[in-house]
């Protein structure tokens, strides 16, 4: 648990960092739904670049939980990323959290207090070969979904971004409980090292244009539920992840609180504003 805890550190500050940096890599009355060559913008932004090595070095810790962990537990570590980002920019970028907000942020503490208790060891199922295409699909089908979010309006756009770029994390989850054999011959016959690599490409792709986008708080909340629910429910049903005896209801219920929590701070998706961006 404390590796997943330090992987939402360094996603929650990353996601600061990158917000401004989105931001300012915008292009003014730029409005479809993903814009591949504002990727290669923010790369110019130090803040971006920091940001992605606070993201290389959380995805390490990621790894680590996922190898002592159910899904369950680490993914609910993760969506209290948006926790970190609401501390981080309550301290770093004057934003105000308000008595509810910080409510909020103490109830995503207790839910994950609850699955620290409750969840056991990771599951012992290594899945099977149509789970790991099936993966590799849902991240070929992430990317087609944020190639048409720019057809839709504003509102539905922000969601389906946020939706995709939490499925894609989701099949990152996935993906690294479902390769067993980390050498080379293995990775390249394995379609979960590729569904690895596209889900969590297509993932930073579709995040990267909901940050600079209207409605983030609604393509933040978006992408919460898709990294969580359904890989808790893979981890469970296909990879035998399961809790400590006569613990089950809290680990249900642990789940569900921190989910709430982060979902409460989803407007934290895009706390650093104009202000923080600003040349001066």
């Amino acid at each position: 648990m404390i590796c997943a805890l330090a992987s939402a550190v360094c996603f929650g500050t990353a996601s600061v960092l990158q917000a401004v940096a989105a931001r300012a890599a915008a292009r003014p009355g730029s409005d479809a739904g993903v814009d591949p060559a504002l990727l290669l913008r923010a790369l110019r932004q130090w803040r971006y670049v920091a940001g992605l090595g606070l993201d290389g070095l959380g995805f390490v810790f990621q790894v680590i939980a996922l190898r002592s962990l159910p899904i369950y537990a680490v993914g609910a570590a993760l969506a209290a990323s948006l926790a970190v980002t609401a501390v981080v920019a309550a301290r770093l970028l004057d934003v105000r959290l308000t008595g509810t907000e910080w409510g909020a942020v103490g109830v995503v503490v207790a839910g994950l207090g609850m699955l620290g208790l409750a969840s056991g060891s990771e599951g012992h199922l290594t899945g099977s070969d149509a789970l790991r295409w099936s993966m590799l699909g849902i991240a070929c089908g992430v990317l087609l979904v944020g190639a048409a979010a720019g057809r839709l309006p504003e509102r539905p756009r922000a969601l389906v971004l946020g939706l995709g770029a939490g499925c894609g994390f989701g099949v990152v989850e996935v993906a690294v409980r479902l390769i067993d054999d980390v050498t080379p011959a293995a990775l390249l016959a394995n379609p979960a090292t590729y569904a690895l690599l596209l889900g969590g490409g297509s993932a930073f792709l579709l995040l990267t244009s909901a940050l600079q986008r209207g409605s983030v708080t609604t393509a933040t909340a978006g992408m919460v539920l898709g990294e969580t629910i359904g890989p808790a429910l893979v981890g469970v049903v296909w990879l035998g992840d399961e809790t400590r005896d006569g613990l089950g209801w809290l680990a249900v219920t642990g789940f569900a609180v921190a989910v709430a929590g982060a979902l409460a701070l989803a407007r934290f998706g895009e706390a650093p504003v104009d202000r923080a961006a600003d040349p001066a």
